[in-house]
């Protein structure tokens, strides 16, 4: 038997209810490789799916929880052992499949990969699926060759902004963080922030397709009005990485930062990246995150906070990163 953060649906009246029940290993849903949990995250993925509406979810019972880390127990593929530590992101677990809101999982292996060098379960959780996609980010800018100048980073505040900032400052960039809280300047600028620049500053629709040259790249992780006015300021040949749509899906952009300066939008997903990428990724964020900076942006929390924490992501009350001890 196991405990679990397990969202029911009332039928009758639509609504959701969260709460941490005993499993058996028998309720899991089929995979190669069972999983002991160690360490989980809070995304805004997860707060969607924990909360009244369900979100994301498409059927219940339902173990929410869009990665985890921890120790293979049982496997069917010869891939992984028992013993093994591994980790995973993406491909809708916690949103179609179970994830890691309990001490067992079990999934396809190929969706998991294994715990690089460097990094312990509770250190790869504090990266989580916002830290993975925060490092694609970055290696998609390096792709496209970063431009002089400072780099952008909205929605700094935020787990993949948190990341983001850490991993672009270690590498030596000037970076200027966006951010609609002015208390987490402080917090900002011991990541690596070398300027703090105020949500309101970007907030305004575009008045001007194209406004002076300033950023040398941007991880944009808002979307939206905003992301339609970075894309202004870009310098000329720069690139703007794109990671979330927590300001909507709508872009009332022109064609004209494209067109005249051949701005490149780049879009990141890390819910189907190949396991080549991925484990791309994690072996780069074993080398070049600053791990002594990592505990600041940790907020530690256990399967019976998830229901008020799902909430408080959602209303923006969350800065960097949850990790969920399971076993807490």
């Amino acid at each position: 038997m196991f405990n679990a953060l397990v969202v029911e649906k009332d039928e009758s009246s639509g609504k959701t209810h969260a709460e941490v029940k005993e499993l058996s290993s028998e309720d899991l849903p089929p995979g190669e490789v069972t999983v002991a949990v160690e360490y989980s995250t809070l995304n805004y993925k997860d707060g969607l799916c924990i909360g009244p509406g369900g979100g994301l979810v498409r059927s219940y019972p339902h173990v929410p929880g869009i990665d985890f880390a921890g120790t293979v127990e049982t496997s069917e593929d010869d891939r992984y052992a028992p013993g093994d530590k591994v980790v995973l992101t993406g491909w809708r677990v916690g949103e179609t499949h179970w994830g890691g809101y309990a001490q067992k999982a079990r999934v396809k292996a190929d969706w998991l990969v294994p715990l690089p060098n460097g990094l312990d379960t509770r250190q790869a959780m504090a990266v989580g699926t916002a830290g993975l996609t925060a490092m694609l980010a970055v290696m998609a800018l390096e792709d496209q060759g970063i431009k002089d100048g400072p780099l952008l980073v909205t929605g700094a505040s935020g787990g993949v902004g948190s990341v983001a900032t850490a991993i672009l400052a270690k590498l030596g960039y000037s970076v200027a963080a966006v951010t609609g809280r002015p208390d987490n300047a402080e917090y900002l600028a011991g990541l690596g922030a070398t300027t703090i620049v105020p949500r309101e500053d970007l907030a305004e629709t575009i008045k001007k397709p194209l406004e002076p040259e300033t950023w040398g790249a941007c991880v944009d992780a808002v979307g939206g009005p905003m992301l339609a006015r970075v894309l202004g300021q870009m310098a000329y040949g720069a690139s703007v990485a794109a990671v979330g749509l927590a300001g909507g899906a709508q872009l009332p952009a022109t064609v004209v930062p494209f067109l005249l300066r051949g701005v490149n939008l780049l879009g990141i997903d890390s819910v189907m990246q190949p396991y080549d990428n991925r484990l791309r990724a994690w072996n780069r964020i074993a080398t070049d995150l600053p791990m002594d900076k990592l505990e600041a942006m940790v907020e530690p929390a256990a399967l019976q906070d998830l229901p008020r924490l799902g909430a408080d992501i959602l209303n923006g009350r969350v800065t960097g990163r949850v990790v969920v001890d399971v076993n807490a």
